[in-house]
């Protein structure tokens, strides 16, 4: 069994225009300084916070999955293929399924926070594929009330999320004051960041930014103190093709 508990400050950092728009990376890259590097087929994954009304001007991405989860407020989505701005507001979900290329630029409101998640679903075979591109509203997204817990299921399931990389699953969940239990499955990774609030992992503290990395848990109980707010990405810990980091460190280990 192993609970990985990282609080914010041995995250990554990283920053867009002068500050205007800030991040923590619980997944980073090397110049990142995050004590997490990619694994399972998670790459990376940023919460980026804007200080005020800011734009991350246009930039490439190829054969990654590109996953904006929008937490607060409102932003604004353009890319080369839509070739037009879609706004997007709280609760809604955009992916870029960037396959052989495609360039984006994102705007955020003041005081706007997102996750961008970047997923790896073998990036030798997407990297032939064209680009594709789909928002998803909050309103489309399940909602299941167990008593003090709401359960938002966004990938998996009954959602209409579609994603190419396999055995993704994302819950945000929401306690008031209550216990949420999972059923830990053998060979999946459980990745958790804390959005509000202070909880018990498995008897063990977890507060407002930190992020968890649960493995070979049979079982998992997430207890709220005072009220929080959870999201969860469950997958696996071997995707069953080598990702594109393990062929990057292959290839470094040639040299």
């Amino acid at each position: 069994m192993a609970i990985t508990i990282i609080p914010k400050e041995k995250q990554g950092y990283g920053a867009f225009n002068g500050g205007e728009i800030v991040e923590n990376k619980p997944i980073g890259f090397p110049q990142d300084h995050s004590s997490v590097r990619p694994y399972s087929n998670l790459f990376y994954w940023a919460h980026a916070r804007a200080v005020k009304d800011s734009t991350i001007g246009l930039h490439p991405h190829q054969g990654f999955e590109i996953c904006s989860f929008v937490l607060k407020g409102n932003i604004r989505h353009y890319d080369t293929k839509l070739q037009e701005w879609r706004p997007l507001q709280a609760g809604d979900v955009q992916i870029i399924r960037a396959g052989n290329g495609i360039s984006h630029s994102e705007f955020m409101s003041k005081d706007a926070e997102i996750f961008q998640i970047w997923f790896d679903p073998n990036i030798t075979v997407t990297l032939d594929q064209p680009a594709t591109y789909d928002d998803y509203r909050s309103a489309d997204f399940p909602v299941h009330d167990a008593g003090q817990v709401k359960i938002t299921t966004l990938a998996g399931d009954s959602s209409p999320f579609r994603m190419e990389t396999p055995g993704i699953h994302i819950e945000k969940i929401d306690l008031d004051n209550s216990i949420y239990k999972i059923a830990g499955e053998a060979g999946k990774v459980y990745s958790m960041y804390v959005l509000d609030g202070e909880v018990l992992l498995n008897g063990e503290v977890a507060k407002t930014y930190d992020f968890a990395m649960l493995t070979d848990e049979q079982s998992i109980e997430i207890q709220s103190l005072t009220g929080a707010s959870v999201f969860i990405i469950s997958s696996l810990q071997q995707p069953g093709y080598r990702t594109y980091a393990e062929l990057m460190k292959a290839r470094m280990g040639q040299r």
